[in-house]
């Protein structure tokens, strides 16, 4: 609760847009603390993975899920899925795990080992973001290339048209160019609404981009 965008969330909620919500900020800011709490509040394991199916390699994250209280629209699907980059090695381990337990010829998913790490992420949005339900993001861009990114936007967009909604902690400013996502920048100051134009990560990408060697004079020397 000493995190500004924690402390807000508690005292005055949090309204999701019914189809896409960027939480954006630097490390620390409290936004993938939030993303989690939510999907565990949901039904999902912390460590990723849809709601059919949990599991857990170590307890890392906070109880602030046992505070949260989600209200659904009447009607929304009970289907939900969360992808969390920093963990969905183990995910894959344990989907694989759970299909070498089916009788013998029934077919099996994606062998997501056996991929590389953007690759494996390119099938789970194929194979999993196919239906209508609530899905969380934690930071997906990490092992996406900038065309693999734009596919996961066209993925979203998908989701959003079958009537899913989504939230999704993000870093990169391809993401959160999403046309007719909410965005809510969060920082000291806790969480608030923004225009992907406004945002400081977007701000810093531009200068960057237009002369770097601004940036990295300060940090070569």
């Amino acid at each position: 609760m000493t995190i500004p965008a924690v402390a807000q969330l508690a005292r005055d909620g949090l309204e999701l847009s019914p189809f896409v919500t960027f939480l954006v900020g630097e490390n620390g800011s409290g936004k993938s603390t939030i993303v989690e709490a939510v999907a565990a509040a949901y039904g999902l394991s912390p460590e990723g993975g849809s709601t059919q199916g949990h599991h857990s390699t170590r307890v890392s994250e906070s109880p602030l899920d046992d505070v949260l209280r989600l209200e659904r629209g009447f009607g929304a699907p009970r289907w939900g899925f969360f992808l969390r980059a920093e963990t969905m090695h183990s995910w894959y381990t344990f989907y694989e795990d759970a299909g070498s337990q089916l009788p013998p010829g029934t077919p099996r998913g994606p062998a997501y080992h056996e991929m590389s790490h953007g690759e494996s992420f390119l099938e789970v949005l194929r194979t999993r973001f196919d239906s209508p339900g609530f899905y969380c993001l934690d930071e997906p861009e990490a092992a996406l290339s900038f065309s693999s990114t734009l596919a996961l936007i066209g993925a979203l967009g998908r989701i959003v048209e079958s009537g899913g909604q989504v939230l999704c902690a993000t870093h990169s400013p391809v993401l959160a160019a999403m046309p007719g996502a909410t965005i809510l920048e969060v920082g000291d100051w806790g969480l608030r609404s923004t225009t992907w134009e406004e945002l400081e990560l977007v701000q810093h990408w531009k200068a960057y981009l237009d002369s770097p060697g601004r940036y990295l004079r300060h940090v070569l020397d």
